[in-house]
């Protein structure tokens, strides 16, 4: 049975038409009747599960919303994302591209998730973060700020990147390591423990913390 449907009530945004949903029977938290976000086809939104997309938010292009994750705000998923499991995706935020968004991951305020990024577990991004190329970030790292993370860099464990610091290249950041202030880490560098790279400081080639 279908949980929502599209309503009349339309917009357009970069040329797309998108439509609102509502809700025709209770499920999670929403209830019959409740008014959704925005949607440019049925193929945007599961019918399983809890998922819904709340607010103003919108789901467009082949992108698809699953599982119990929840889209609300102003945030945008479009392109070819998924977004899945109990993720939750609010505030500005983005997810697109390519880009895969699971486990109990929140990309939140003014975010972004793109290209082939994939980001699971427990992780949070938010600020004005950016996860994308083909980047990997998981279990219970945090990526906030303006911080970037880039190209084939894994972040994971407790590991913090935030500020204005890059981890890019083939960069590994794991264990409780934090990278802060105008770090940049990149091609095979690792920074790993309790490290801590910060300021200014660059950690490239083979280079190990």
């Amino acid at each position: 049975m279908k949980k929502y449907k599209l309503t009349d009530e339309t917009k357009i945004v970069s040329g797309t038409t998108l439509r609102r949903i509502k809700a025709l029977r209770d499920f999670g938290i929403v209830k019959t009747g409740d008014l959704g976000g925005w949607v440019e086809s049925e193929n945007n939104l599961s019918h399983d599960g809890n998922c819904w997309i709340y607010n103003d938010a919108e789901v467009s292009g082949h992108a698809k919303v699953s599982g119990y994750a929840r889209v609300f705000g102003d945030a945008w998923v479009c392109g070819n994302a998924r977004v899945c499991d109990n993720v939750n995706v609010s505030g500005h935020a983005r997810v697109f591209g390519d880009a895969r968004v699971f486990g109990n991951a929140c990309v939140s305020d003014n975010a972004w998730v793109s290209g082939d990024a994939l980001v699971f577990d427990d992780v949070r991004v938010y600020g004005d973060a950016r996860v994308s190329g083909d980047a990997c970030v998981y279990d219970n790292a945090e990526v906030s700020g303006d911080a970037r993370v880039f190209g084939n860099a894994r972040v994971s464990g407790d590991a913090l990147v935030c500020d204005n610091a890059w981890v890019y290249g083939d960069a590994l950041v794991f264990d409780d390591a934090c990278v802060s202030g105008d770090a940049w880490v990149y091609d095979n560098a690792w920074v790993s423990g309790d490290a801590l790279a910060c300021d200014d400081v660059q950690v490239s080639g083979k280079d190990r913390q």
